[in-house]
């Protein structure tokens, strides 16, 4: 009943002399067709962009799509729903800027999320606790989840989407908030549950852009 597929990078192969400094994950989905709603009743499915702390804790930023044809971002953490977004809502042609952010001075998580096209943005804090929630990059994924409450199976995608974009970065300039540094996510590796045989989906990796990965969910 619960499903993924998608591709995996633990950033310590590539930037092990940055990634105690690594505060904050990105990347930018475009909606570029709605295929219809096929989710079988009572169930939802997921885009991901989701990062791992060093417990593997996991903190997601996530477009979500409903069998009642509701269609949301939503900010999740250690498997919880914490906010659905409510100014930012998925339009099909329109791209989406999705940031992460660990504020361990402030004992927050910051979700950042932004329509490019429409220019419009909206940011949801968490407040953790820090002796419970180590502030510190492990691993991060990005692909699809599939929760279905009536099959054992996975079944069509909402929507073909294009992910651009995946970056690391951190706060280069203390006395700037604004001031960051980014770093293109390495190499990345096909991850999934291990329960299906298949999916019903190709993700077709393309070339780099700007140094960073990118890719068509279709």
């Amino acid at each position: 009943m619960h499903y993924w597929y998608g591709c995996i990078d633990t950033p310590f192969k590539e930037y092990r002399d940055h990634l105690r400094k690594f505060r904050i994950i990105t990347d930018t989905i475009q909606v570029k067709r709605d295929l219809g709603n096929m989710i079988p009743d009572k169930s939802w499915m997921l885009y991901l962009l989701e990062i791992f702390n060093i417990q593997k804790r996991a903190v997601e930023l996530n477009l979500i799509c409903q069998f009642d044809g509701q269609n949301y971002f939503e900010a999740i953490f250690g498997g919880r729903n914490q906010y659905r977004f409510r100014k930012v809502l998925p339009q099909v042609g329109n791209t989406y800027y999705r940031e992460i952010t660990f504020k361990d001075k402030e004992s927050t998580i910051e979700y950042y999320l932004k329509d490019v096209d429409m220019d419009v943005e909206e940011i949801f804090r968490l407040t953790v606790n820090k002796e419970l929630f180590a502030f510190q990059f492990h691993q991060c994924f990005t692909g699809i989840e599939w929760w279905n409450r009536m099959r054992n199976e996975p079944y069509r995608i909402r929507y073909e989407a294009h992910i651009s974009n995946l970056m690391y970065g951190y706060n280069d300039d203390l006395k700037d908030p604004d001031s960051k540094t980014f770093f293109p996510i390495g190499t990345v590796y096909e991850n999934k549950d291990g329960n299906a045989n298949s999916y019903p989906i190709n993700l077709k990796m393309l070339d780099r852009v700007n140094g960073c990965i990118c890719y068509i969910v279709t």
